[in-house]
């Protein structure tokens, strides 16, 4: 057993299943956030039934979210000490702030959220939830401000063989951090939308408060619907910051392994022989990867031969090409289920507007298994952006190889990738369940939030509707 590929294992592990729950708390607390507004603003009792209904799946989500944040940090430690060594001084400072603002401010505002219902004025209490969404994403920014070191290392210098900083602004001015960050935050507000989407889709298909869920319906559409435009435009403008940046990333995408025509076509299928570096069967589109890649119709890109060739003169011997097959189709999948995401919030915002929802069935069943596509979109999204910059764990200042915890042996790596995969196993058995006990209760099981403990009769139910 390889304690290297088993530590890679787990870090893929830990990430993305971490990274189920972080999208969808920032995606729902925005929402919660706009349809509590709604209540103020209108005055309708159903919005304030809906922000209760849906405040508690964010919570159950919020809260798992945290102990599989937990979990990430401790394989960090025990895999990864030389890298941790290695970004300490250039880390700490954002995610110092990251844990002591805003996780603190999430957290504390959260508490006020919950407990404030019919105790704070209410403009006050809709500035706590809106406080509660900032904060999320003011947490997903220092974050980020790490991943984009990772990705385009600044604002440091080398002390005594490890990276210390010496330009705070030059971190957080990144322009891997400006691209990432807004397609990273439109994308969990579309998470959280598609979820709130196909969930009041599932209600209004079985006649479960139907009214109600309409309008849960039309307000995540929107959202759903805008916010997937703006990914498919900052992921566009990442793309051609990676030609910039790490061109072999975007030579990984599209399985090229010479330098392209010019124009350049973009590669819709190919069958990818990675021994032999060539790809066997091609569909392509002309022009259409110039296009991506310089806004022109002309335009060459350069292959993976000829970067690898590069790359070997300037960091010496050493394999720098990424898994190709990979990179090639967690591409496709991200591109794929982001399209198909823009195309039925086109159809969903139309139906809603006309009205048509409950005649059109199939819509209904469609959107509820499309809750599906942003989680698919989210977690390709970021094996192609971790995986693409392979050999290196920063890119060209340290390598993946070089990262690893020296005295963990593979037994104890294995030992730990069983204990945290078990771990995970119980807390994705525990969200499903309650996920699925909450979402499927009646309509008289339903409460207002200052009526917690007295579930409103059928008829009231209607008056509220």
């Amino acid at each position: 057993m390889d304690p290297l590929m088993l530590a890679r294992i787990q870090f893929a592990s830990t990430t993305i299943f971490h990274y189920l729950f972080v999208p969808l708390s920032i995606g729902l607390a925005f929402l919660l956030a706009v349809m509590q507004t709604m209540y103020v603003v209108k005055g309708k009792e159903v919005y304030k039934k809906l922000v209760h209904f849906w405040s508690h799946l964010f919570l159950v989500n919020f809260a798992i979210g945290i102990v599989t944040g937990i979990l990430q940090e401790f394989q960090f430690g025990m895999n990864w000490s030389d890298y941790s060594r290695f970004v300490g001084d250039v880390f700490g400072p954002s995610l110092a702030i990251e844990g002591l603002l805003a996780f603190f401010m999430e957290s504390t505002f959260i508490g006020l959220w919950v407990f404030g219902w019919d105790r704070l004025p209410k403009k006050i209490h809709l500035l706590c939830i809106w406080l509660v969404s900032i904060g999320t994403m003011f947490s997903a920014f220092w974050i980020l401000t790490a991943s984009a070191f990772m990705h385009a290392p600044v604002g440091y210098e080398f002390v005594d063989g490890r990276a210390q900083m010496n330009d705070f602004w030059a971190i957080i001015t990144n322009p891997q951090l400006w691209v990432q960050f807004p397609h990273t935050i439109f994308a969990a507000l579309s998470t959280g939308a598609f979820f709130v989407a196909g969930v009041s889709a599932w209600k209004i298909f079985r006649n479960q408060e139907t009214e109600m869920f309409k309008k849960s319906f039309r307000v995540s559409i929107i959202v759903a619907t805008v916010t997937t435009f703006v990914v498919l435009m900052f992921g566009h403008a990442q793309a051609q910051h990676v030609l910039k940046n790490q061109p072999m990333k975007l030579a990984a995408a599209e399985a090229l392994w010479h330098n392209s025509a010019d124009p350049a076509p973009f590669t819709l299928v190919a069958k990818i022989d990675e021994e032999n570096k060539e790809n066997d069967f091609e569909i392509q589109i002309p022009y259409l990867l110039s296009f991506l890649s310089y806004n022109k119709f002309s335009g060459q890109v350069e292959g993976i031969n000829e970067l690898q060739a590069k790359y070997e003169e300037k960091y010496g011997p050493g394999d720098y090409i990424p898994p190709v097959k990979t990179i090639f189709w967690s591409f496709r999948i991200m591109v794929g289920a982001g399209s198909l995401m823009f195309l039925l919030g086109l159809v969903g915002w139309f139906l809603s507007r006309k009205d048509k929802l409950s005649e059109n069935k199939w819509f209904l069943k469609v959107m509820t298994f499309a809750i599906s596509l942003p989680f698919l979109g989210n977690t390709f999204g970021w094996i192609m952006t971790e995986m693409g910059r392979q050999p290196w764990v920063v890119f060209e200042v340290m390598k993946t190889e070089d990262a690893i915890s020296p005295n963990v042996s593979a037994n104890e790596v294995l030992f730990s990738v069983i204990a945290f995969s078990t771990i995970y196993a119980i807390l994705a058995g525990i969200c499903a369940y309650l996920f699925v006990k909450m979402i499927r209760e009646h309509e008289n099981t339903i409460t207002l939030p200052n009526t917690v403990n007295t579930p409103l009769k059928k008829e009231e139910n209607e008056v509220v509707s």
